[in-house]
């Protein structure tokens, strides 16, 4: 098959380059513009999708609306077949889905129909899923709310980050796209509707997300720090009880531990063993990042800082209004 890619995040690289060497034709490859990125935001920075074909020597278009009529014209002018969408980052009309003959499939990271939105591994790392797993769909008017032609599913391990899900589902999508692409081809694709009764959201993020809030239980905080790791991280603001100063810092790894709760317990407190407490159990917490530094662990933050009892970590938006 004659096959157009629309793409910008790494997430779709494995994708693209398995249609690329297969024995379908790469026909054509639209990505977001470039924009500035980095701690500075100087100069315009290419789209992953960009730079994969940057290095193999395939052309990439750029296009800030995929559904102006110029870009309109430009897809199709590839004369595919098939579109796959993947981590795009646009609205895609019917006007551009439907100049291809199987019109187009998407590639989502969830069971559909959970977690459709921009953040679905954030979502169910961050609910304690145990299972996620990548959805073949058609584009549809409503966000991921197309028919599923195929799914595919792994397990959450405990340690597990968005950063290291991402990793694994991006490359779970490569063996099941493939096998749906020859099944259009042949004409032995299943289309099944999702069940709208299942359907919960995952809307894209924002930095107040990853704020913490220390009356919650310490297993559902882990799940905040793992969900949100390593953007936008869970942040809180460490205040030190000997001298008053405080530090904002951004938690990479921690674990709940038991705790019998005590009177004058105040959450947020680093206990007699330095851990956190919280409004069920403690966490104890392995590495963070404090602001403008590198991660470490938490050992070593400790003995940076003189860390005891009764040092307390607040609530990133309290600290900004100085309630603590």
């Amino acid at each position: 098959m004659r096959i157009v890619f629309l793409g910008s995040a790494q997430f779709g690289v494995p994708c693209l380059e398995a249609i690329y060497r297969s024995r379908h034709e790469l026909v054509g490859v639209f990505t977001q513009p470039a924009r500035p990125a980095g701690r500075h935001r100087s100069q315009p920075t290419p789209t992953d999708v960009a730079m994969w074909c940057q290095k193999h020597d395939v052309p990439c278009i750029e296009a800030p609306n995929i559904n102006e009529p110029d870009m309109v014209k430009q897809v199709a002018a590839c004369q595919a077949d098939l579109m796959v969408v993947i981590a795009f980052g646009q609205k895609i009309g019917q006007e551009v889905i439907g100049l291809q003959k199987h019109a187009a499939v998407n590639v989502h990271a969830s069971l559909l129909p959970k977690y459709r939105g921009a953040a679905p591994i954030h979502g169910a790392i961050m609910n304690g899923e145990t299972e996620t797993g990548i959805s073949i769909i058609t584009l549809a008017d409503r966000m991921d709310a197309g028919l599923i032609l195929a799914q595919d599913a792994i397990p959450i391990l405990p340690d597990d980050t968005v950063e290291s899900v991402h990793d694994k589902l991006s490359d779970l999508a490569v063996g099941t796209l493939l096998k749906t692409i020859e099944q259009l081809d042949s004409g032995s694709v299943t289309y099944l509707e999702q069940n709208e009764t299942l359907v919960t959201k995952a809307p894209k993020l924002t930095k107040k997300d990853g704020y913490i809030d220390w009356n919650r239980p310490a297993c559902e905080i882990v799940n905040q720090i793992r969900g949100l790791w390593p953007w936008p991280a869970a942040q809180s603001v460490y205040v030190s009880s000997k001298t008053g100063k405080s530090w904002r810092v951004a938690m990479c790894q921690a674990q709940a531990v038991p705790r019998t709760k005590e009177d004058g317990d105040v959450c947020g407190t680093l206990d007699a063993n330095l851990n956190v407490i919280c409004g069920g159990g403690a966490l104890h917490l392995l590495k963070l990042k404090p602001a403008g530094s590198h991660l470490m662990d938490f050992e070593a933050y400790v003995n940076g800082h003189d860390c005891q009892p009764g040092d307390l970590f607040v609530s990133a938006e309290k600290a900004m209004n100085g309630l603590f």
